[in-house]
């Protein structure tokens, strides 16, 4: 075999490396979908968004709650029973309001428990969803985040405070038709919040969740802790299965040339020692 044949085959070899990997990767999730499925008998759907890499030009892409996503979650849990619980592992930073109010939504209406799972964090339009669930299962570290809507680069709350603070003859006539889009954003947000909190707590304590959460209170980049969002009123529990981590783990970060966060994988205790 000449230099030009090895040459090829390495380029062959290379290319269909990836393919490989995902493949396995791909079956490695299914299985241990499965074995959740079959521990917890419930319908496990997946949710989560990583920072992934265009093929061949390497460009790094920041995945958010879109349409597609909303039509993927309302077909799985089209497709499961009435009576079967649904188990849903979030991990996103926020995305379409829309699509976030739909599976809300469809999740509210399912008429089993629902149970959100979020190990690391769900901002943003990801906390509506969790919203929906009967119960929510965060890591003790884990966060939830403001659902405040945002127009464009600012948020909507930002914008009306403009109006408490200038004069109307100072302000442009953009910025006033910003401020009523901005006024129905927020009261269309509150509906939603105290409409997926109506069945957990009373009217009164849904609006003041929906106040705290939409109306600006924090920035749009807030965690909200376990211990806050209990202080909320949110059923939350740190009851986290060992499966969820290792779901998340098959989900990997784009590889980079130099791993950020080194470790041994490996449970460390006291009566473990290398000494």
């Amino acid at each position: 075999m000449d230099f030009f044949a090895l040459l090829w085959l390495f380029f062959i070899i290379s290319s269909l490396q990836p393919v490989i990997k995902q493949h396995m990767l791909d079956a490695a999730r299914q299985r241990l979908l499965e074995q959740l499925e079959r521990k917890r008998k419930s319908r496990v759907i997946v949710l989560i968004h990583r920072q992934e890499t265009m093929s061949l030009l390497g460009f790094p892409l920041v995945r958010y709650i879109n349409i597609e996503d909303s039509e993927a979650v309302l077909r799985a849990i089209k497709m499961t029973d009435r009576d079967i619980p649904i188990d849903l592992i979030l991990h996103t930073p926020g995305g379409l309001v829309l699509a976030s109010e739909q599976i809300a939504r469809a999740l509210r209406r399912h008429p089993a428990k629902v149970t959100v799972f979020v190990p690391h964090y769900a901002m943003s339009g990801g906390t509506l969803i969790a919203l929906a669930a009967d119960e929510i299962v965060m890591d003790e570290n884990a966060v939830l985040g403001p659902v405040d809507p945002q127009l464009g680069q600012h948020p909507a709350a930002s914008i009306l405070r403009v109006l408490e603070r200038k004069p109307i003859s100072e302000i442009d006539d953009e910025t006033l038709m910003m401020a009523d889009i901005a006024e129905k954003a927020i009261r269309q947000v509150k509906h939603t919040v105290c409409e997926l909190l109506s069945d957990k707590m009373s009217v009164e304590k849904a609006e003041e969740v929906a106040h705290t959460l939409a109306s600006g209170v924090w920035t749009h980049d807030y965690p909200i802790t376990v211990r806050e969002a209990r202080e909320l009123g949110l059923p939350i529990s740190t009851d986290m299965p060992e499966e969820i981590y290792q779901m998340m783990a098959l989900y990997p970060q784009t590889a980079q040339r130099r791993p950020s966060v080194e470790y041994i994988p490996a449970p460390r205790s006291r009566q473990y020692d290398v000494s």
